[in-house]
């Protein structure tokens, strides 16, 4: 939870909570902080408890994308686009429906130019 927060801005939290609350009032809200996030991890232990008996096996593959997601915390833009512009594409999977190259063809007939002096079509739902 803390993972993100250094002792730097401890410190600097520490030292506001003493202007601000005092020296009296200050070890009472800390405890009290620590009581509520310690209520809040237990009813997230609960919660997760509960899922997983009620979802079994299903609970699991509810997890992986979280997990994947999770990842995403942990990303650095500068090796993403190392990896985009450096590395080999991978390969595309081909479908069913496949044409000759393998993969899927299209199937929407490319539009006809526009003859001269010719307007064009006027969609009014998209204005």
């Amino acid at each position: 939870m803390f993972d993100s927060i250094g002792w730097g801005e401890i410190l600097v939290l520490v030292v506001a909570g003493l202007f601000i609350l005092g020296p009296d009032r200050l070890p009472e809200a800390a405890a009290w902080v620590g009581r509520s996030i310690r209520k809040v991890r237990e009813y997230a232990t609960g919660a997760r408890e509960q899922l997983r008996g009620e979802l079994g096996p299903e609970f699991d593959e509810l997890r992986k994308p979280l997990e994947e997601l999770r990842g995403l915390r942990d990303f650095n833009p500068r090796t993403a686009v190392q990896r985009t512009l450096f590395d080999d594409p991978p390969e595309p999977k081909p479908t069913n429906g496949t044409s000759t190259t393998g993969f899927v063809k299209d199937t929407k007939p490319a539009p006809e130019p526009l003859a001269k002096n010719e307007r064009p079509p006027i969609d009014p739902d998209a204005t």
